[in-house]
């Protein structure tokens, strides 16, 4: 599941911002762009031709704009979400792009890790949604919440998983680890959860000590064979 490529189509007038929104999607691992169209309606035809899994849109373009390519993407029941990067920032704008299903939305001008962050974001909530035919109110509220904590840096809310993580802690990779150590029925060292995750053994090891002192993850420590002992850490069961 962690392999699945995601298939996007960037919807946006100016040449220039076509060509960096897909150099800025195609740098994250796992993203490729599929096609790329000039406005709205141009945009909704190569949707419904190409079927790619996201769509990232700009709002103010000639033909047809952001805002009717997506009543017109959600009137045929496409079945893709929608990511918007535009200058527009009025409110109506945003809260009509959102009632009609956006899953983000990004102000121009933005940086490289804005885009990254909610790209991985996308990804583990697809990821999320195609464990099990099933989800508990626990899953759910994850879901809902995640994309709040992520880009506000948390919401002060009931949980320590709705805590602001401490600099320099992401929830997007703390959330992978959690994951992947759900999933492993032995304890990971360092090194084996940074290979998992595809980063760095002293970064893994900063995430797991973080979730050891929040009391999510069991350490033990491993005496085995010839050298110092071994940190290992174990997913701690929620009651």
């Amino acid at each position: 599941m962690d392999k699945e490529l995601i298939r996007v189509v960037v919807i946006e007038d100016d040449p220039m911002v076509q060509e960096i929104n897909t150099q800025f999607i195609e740098r994250i691992p796992g993203f490729q762009v599929v096609g790329v169209a000039a406005n709205g309606a141009e945009g909704v035809k190569l949707v419904r031709t190409l079927a790619p899994d996201l769509v990232v849109m700009d709002v103010f373009m000639p033909v047809q704009d952001g805002i009717q390519a997506l009543i017109d993407l959600r009137s045929t029941d496409q079945a893709v979400d929608v990511l918007v990067i535009t200058a527009a920032k009025d409110k109506p704008t945003i809260q009509a792009m959102l009632r009609n299903g956006a899953v983000d939305y990004i102000i121009k001008p933005f940086q490289f890790d804005r885009i990254k962050q909610s790209l991985e974001s996308y990804r583990l909530y697809r990821q999320q949604l195609a464990m099990g035919e099933e989800a508990s109110q626990e899953e759910v509220d994850r879901l809902l919440f995640r994309r709040s904590q992520d880009h506000a840096g948390g919401t002060g809310g009931q949980s320590r998983e709705m805590e602001p993580l401490p600099k320099g802690l992401h929830a997007v990779t703390l959330e992978q680890i959690e994951r992947h150590l759900e999933n492993e029925k032995q304890s990971l060292s360092a090194e084996e959860v940074a290979e998992r995750v595809g980063i760095a053994r002293v970064t893994a090891r900063r995430y797991l000590d973080y979730l050891e002192k929040v009391g999510k993850v069991r350490l033990d420590i491993s005496y085995g064979g010839i050298g110092r002992p071994t940190n290992r850490y174990m997913r701690v069961s929620q009651k």
